[in-house]
């Protein structure tokens, strides 16, 4: 008896033991680890990509989608649709819209974004791009096509006074191409070119 009961609080105090050293390793000295060398060799993602204009004011992040609507609109170079949240681009609500490509209130949305994007645009409804009219899955895309930026060259040069040769040049610098040369599609950050337009003359 005596025996079995010396067992029994034996195996108890390797459990806690071995519970408290797993919490010590696992629960604070690894996530530790990882924030430090997150923070040591990539501490621009680690702390969130955020971007900042020339004050040094931060205006958002280069990994997530933000609204440029409003009155002056028209000088900005529009991000894609976005399905998150109530009014769109919300960080704590990312997703896609769920419907389906034939859902009425999708189609219905598309070919009415489509409308004002080439009404605005000042292109034909058949030359819009679809990243133009359609949400990310995460509703909170950053960039978008090449395409998408090129057509609004006209628009943001002439609202701005800017000739559409600067405005395109700044188009093409911010261009990323394909990541690693062959994943992905050329793409184009929008806050960032937005940050450029801001600066130029």
């Amino acid at each position: 008896m005596a025996s079995s009961s010396r067992s029994f609080f034996r195996s108890t105090g390797v459990a806690i033991r071995l519970t408290l050293l797993s919490t010590v390793v696992l629960g604070v000295a690894y996530p530790l680890a990882v924030w430090g060398v997150g923070q040591a060799a990539f501490h621009d993602q680690a702390s969130g990509s955020m971007v900042t204009d020339p004050s040094g004011k931060v205006v958002g992040s280069s990994l997530i989608g933000q609204s440029f609507d409003g009155s002056s609109s028209a000088r900005w170079f529009q991000s894609r649709p976005s399905a998150a949240g109530e009014k769109g681009y919300d960080a704590n609500a990312s997703s896609g819209s769920n419907l389906g490509p034939n859902n009425p209130d999708l189609v219905k949305s598309i070919e009415e974004r489509r409308a004002a994007v080439a009404e605005a645009d000042g292109v034909s409804a058949a030359d819009v791009p679809a990243d133009a009219v359609t949400a990310s899955g995460s509703g909170l895309d950053p960039d978008i096509s090449p395409e998408y930026a090129r057509q609004q060259v006209s628009r943001v040069a002439e609202a701005r006074g800017l000739s559409e040769s600067a405005v395109r040049r700044l188009v093409d610098e911010h261009t990323e191409s394909r990541q690693l040369g062959f994943l992905g599609e050329p793409v184009v950050n929008v806050l960032e070119l937005n940050l450029a337009l801001a600066a130029a003359r």
